[in-house]
């Protein structure tokens, strides 16, 4: 992505060259990044928390911080998302919506998709990590 931004920014500074199409790619591998990788950062663990109350604690008390915050706040998160982005989501796809843009590419509603991505994906997996919680608190 980085490397497309610069080869992006020569060919329009250098040669005078400009396509639209490359630059809307650019967006979206950007929303691609951000909304596939939510759920994979949180498979790692990697995600932010406030690390004071949880770092230095027991496994058993991280089960419960990681069962509680999963069930409480992404889980309805995710469902928000779901409900709310169904209908935007629905609209684009029956119009077949493209770029607003001349040269624009033609595939905004795949771009829109990823609102349901996201949610679907974090769902899935928050179902591996409630299991992943249950499993630690039983033992």
């Amino acid at each position: 992505m980085t490397l497309l931004t610069f080869g992006i920014v020569v060919l329009r500074y250098g040669f005078n060259l400009g396509w639209i199409w490359l630059q809307e790619s650019v967006v979206y591998l950007h929303a691609m990044v951000f909304m596939v990788a939510a759920a994979w950062t949180f498979q790692c663990d990697d995600h932010v928390r406030v690390d004071i109350v949880y770092r230095e604690r027991s496994d058993r008390y991280r089960a419960w911080v990681n069962l509680l915050g999963t069930g409480l706040f992404l889980v309805p998160f995710s469902v928000f998302l779901l409900v709310i982005g169904w209908d935007y989501v629905a609209a684009s796809w029956a119009t077949g919506e493209a770029s607003r843009e001349a040269g624009g590419l033609p595939l905004v509603f795949l771009l829109k998709s990823l609102i349901l991505a996201l949610p679907a994906l974090l769902l899935l997996q928050s179902w591996v990590t409630v299991r992943s919680c249950l499993s630690d608190l039983r033992r």
